[in-house]
């Protein structure tokens, strides 16, 4: 068994833009701007903005840190998003999940101008990503192809069974994988005889959100498993997947923590460069 170290990859991944970006500074001047959106005091929401602007500073981009009341309206949270659409110096736009019950997300994530929405969410985002021709595609499936390549995990030809059907990433990620010529199966809470059709899986992506959900039984021998799951059990985190008895039958596994998770901020750095790229 492989255990696929997503710290290393995503680290891999940092320097190679932290070096870009020094270029393309220097050719132009210019530098990414990624705008950060947190409504509200939820605790885990905060750390994971602190954690963007962190590495904002760490990769030469310009972070925008907007910071608004739990009591802000629907209309002055639009406003704002309006402002940085507007905003020349600003390449990508994030809206921290979820927002208070006052304000419907849709609303927000489709006023996002679709060339700065670095989480892939908008419909046509969502729309160029079924076609094949997204530039912006959501971070966290991107970055479980990422995994793959950089493990040299053969995709085509490969039967990729995905428990869970999102939009934020099983979804996506069966697109994504799809465009790679696998053959797709996803699963959910009405699949009948889950376990016969996650056995056949050589690809095995858990992106339900339950603890310990896939166990020893709904894996086969050498399969590859992708935990996306983050729970949190008797103050520790954990996966979607029963680690230590899966990965005694996977070829590759992925941990968590650090396994999908450093993933998905690299990824969101680097679809705003792609933005920025494209803005020149």
């Amino acid at each position: 068994m492989v255990l696929i170290d997503g710290k290393k990859v995503s680290g891999e991944i940092r320097n190679r833009l932290a070096e870009e970006v020094q270029e393309l500074k220097k050719k132009t001047g210019k530098t990414p701007g990624l705008a950060t959106v947190l409504v509200g005091d939820d605790p885990a929401s905060a750390v994971y903005v602190r954690n963007k602007n962190k590495i904002c500073g760490e990769l030469g981009f310009q972070s925008f840190e907007q910071k608004l009341s739990s009591d802000t309206s629907e209309e002055k949270l639009l406003q704002l998003v309006e402002e940085l659409n507007a905003n020349k110096d600003i390449h990508g736009i994030l809206v921290q999940l979820p927002l208070p019950d006052q304000i419907d997300s849709e609303k927000i994530l489709q006023a996002i101008d679709p060339n700065k929405d670095v989480d892939g969410f908008h419909p046509i985002n969502v729309g160029k990503l079924v076609v094949g021709n997204a530039l912006l595609t959501p971070c966290t499936p991107t970055g479980i192809i990422e995994l793959l390549d950089h493990y040299d995990i053969e995709i085509s030809g490969k039967h990729a069974v995905i428990v869970g059907r999102s939009n934020i990433v099983g979804k996506p990620v069966s697109m994504l994988l799809l465009q790679r010529n696998a053959t797709i199966t996803i699963c959910h809470s009405r699949t009948q005889n889950l376990e016969e059709v996650t056995r056949s899986a050589d690809i095995l992506v858990a992106a339900v959100g339950r603890a310990n959900f896939v166990t020893e039984e709904m894996v086969s021998e050498g399969t590859v498993v992708i935990d996306v799951g983050i729970n949190r059990v008797d103050g520790k985190l954990t996966g979607d997947v029963d680690f230590e008895p899966v990965s005694k039958k996977a070829s590759y596994i992925t941990p968590v923590p650090g396994g999908v998770g450093p993933m998905t901020i690299a990824l969101l750095m680097e679809n705003t460069l792609k933005a920025f790229k494209e803005s020149l």
